[in-house]
């Protein structure tokens, strides 16, 4: 772990949620943020910094957004390899991608070689946290959980539970399903910075048996996330109708199963019924926004304001491999863009905040990370706010930090990632073949 440093440039410290207090007060800019054993220690001005701490390295990044580290609230690790493939809607996708991939996830070579690119890739774009589905190999979780325990990272992943609906080498039981997941559970949740999240992908792949066990699962491990997927597409919503005649909406085949609480991830929820979005207000349950899948595989349109006025937590991912980016700049562009088809022009802190503090409170790790404060974890992004000349022409222009911010959401990429720190370490950026 590195010793005392001072990174200088425009500090990004959110106070509140900018869906909650007027968007342009809800953070404010510092000159710099110390970091010390791996937390920040303090945030002020440079001078303030140096009397507190005369013994730092000084990093400068004056003209850079000094901002936590992104937080990836939904991803499919295993699904790394094929991103952008090209023309399937959601169920169609996963037999013809995405089910031959998982089954290469049985060698745990091949499992650790997907886990290094990943993060090579994710790190690369400024990406410090994810929350991953993993495949039905507990090897593609020891390769995961490896990888990120190795480079330091703040991580969650789980076992990808599925006993039907599948290829007969990715399925489970019920009963292997709830007994790998609670072997990977004790081995992996709370070592180091790593969680553990029960993961049925969803209700079409498990039979009630598999979806009872796992909520009994999570009923005995309570401190664990539970993350899967809920109405994505309206084809799916008319699959899970059929095979659980007898439940009132999506929701309820996981209600009824133990696997609704406030610790649970669901992915995409485009389209729910207003029960479901009562219950999952009521329960404090959190929905995941995953705009760049939802447009590429033409799952609908995400109604992010309505979602936050019903009092449910939202958080922002990329869903890499049917999200098409590995980058959270380039998943705030897309999280606008769907904002104004829905009638909403959302501003530049409630992007930033979605992909950061949003999703860290969505993972329960507010406490953690995606604030820069004392005390939190120093996962931190350094970003150029000029780093193509399209961008820089548009920033030159501006007139506050907001207005400075925004070109690169909206046209930013891996090349505005400057420097990444995990846990205080500054780690190298690398480029798409994992080289320095």
């Amino acid at each position: 772990m590195a010793g005392a440093q001072i990174i200088t440039g425009h500090v990004l410290c959110f106070t509140a949620s900018p869906f909650e207090v007027p968007a342009a007060e809800s953070a404010r800019i510092e000159e710099a943020v110390l970091v010390r054993d791996g937390s920040v220690a303090d945030v002020g001005t440079l001078d303030s910094l140096r009397q507190a701490a005369p013994e730092a390295e000084i990093h400068r990044f004056d003209k850079h957004l000094i901002s936590p580290g992104f937080v990836d609230a939904h991803v499919h690790y295993p699904q790394t390899a094929i991103i952008a493939s090209w023309g399937k809607r959601l169920l169609d996708w996963l037999e013809q991608y995405t089910f031959p991939e998982e089954m290469k996830f049985q060698d745990p070579d091949y499992a650790r070689q997907i886990a290094v690119r990943y993060f090579d890739l994710t790190l690369a774009n400024g990406t410090t946290t994810v929350a991953s589905f993993c495949t039905s190999h507990p090897a593609s979780v020891e390769a995961f959980f490896a990888e990120a325990q190795a480079r330091g990272l703040r991580a969650v992943a789980g076992k990808t539970c599925m006993d039907c609906g599948a290829p007969k080498g990715l399925c489970d039981t019920a009963q292997s399903a709830y007994d790998d997941s609670k072997a990977l559970i004790e081995r992996w949740h709370g070592a180091d910075r790593l969680s553990y999240a029960i993961t049925p992908r969803f209700s079409p792949t498990s039979t009630p048996e598999q979806l009872e066990a796992l909520g009994a699962l999570w009923a005995a491990h309570p401190d664990c996330l539970m993350q899967t997927h809920l109405s994505e597409q309206k084809e799916e919503i008319l699959k899970v109708v059929s095979l659980f005649p007898e439940a009132r909406d999506y929701l309820d085949t996981y209600e009824a199963h133990g696997l609704l609480g406030a610790r649970g991830l669901y992915g995409h929820a485009i389209h729910l019924e207003p029960r479901e979005r009562a219950r999952l207000a009521e329960v404090g349950a959190s929905v995941i926004h995953c705009p760049t899948s939802n447009t590429f595989i033409g799952s609908g349109l995400f109604d992010l304001t309505a979602r936050v006025a019903d009092g449910i937590p939202v958080g922002l991912a990329t869903d890499t491999g049917g999200g098409s980016s590995f980058s959270m700049l380039r998943t705030m562009a897309a999280a606008y863009e769907i904002a104004q088809l829905t009638g909403t022009a959302l501003h530049p802190a409630q992007l930033w905040w979605l992909a950061t503090a949003g999703s860290a409170r969505a993972l329960h790790m507010s406490d953690k990370i995606g604030t820069v404060a004392p005390g939190m974890e120093a996962d931190l992004v350094a970003i150029e706010l000029a780093s193509t000349p399209g961008i820089a022409q548009r920033n030159a222009r501006a007139e506050n930090i907001w207005e400075a911010v925004f070109p690169t959401i909206m046209m930013g990429d891996d090349r505005a990632v400057k420097a990444v720190w995990v846990g205080g370490d500054k780690v190298l950026k690398l480029n798409a073949k994992g080289n320095g």
